[in-house]
């Protein structure tokens, strides 16, 4: 346990926050919450995007990624345009609007 292991994002509901990841081993696909996702800001996934996680598991038992960033450690990509606009994600350039 413990072992870091790839995937591929099935489905990831930015208003939910939670989605899927089909493991490249073929096993049955995992639940990914938005607070197991490595980012800063509005976490999210993007459909298609390659990640990478570590097995844990839920309250209920079931298996879950937790640790999720993306290959070799590097950040996610996040849903293109899905934290935009919702005081989060983005990148780029301006610096950060969330003051207080």
């Amino acid at each position: 346990m413990g072992e870091r292991q790839q995937g591929t994002v099935k489905w990831f509901n930015d208003t939910k926050g939670f989605g899927f990841i089909t493991p490249d081993d073929g096993s049955e696909d995992l639940f990914v919450h938005q607070s197991s996702i490595q980012s800063e800001g509005f976490r999210s996934l993007a459909e298609g995007e390659s990640v990478e996680y570590t097995v844990g598991s839920g309250d209920d038992g079931r298996a879950k990624a937790v640790d999720v960033s993306g290959p070799d450690g590097a950040p996610v990509q996040g849903s293109r345009g899905g934290g935009r606009g919702r005081g989060g994600g983005g990148g780029g350039y301006g610096g950060g609007r969330s003051g207080g």
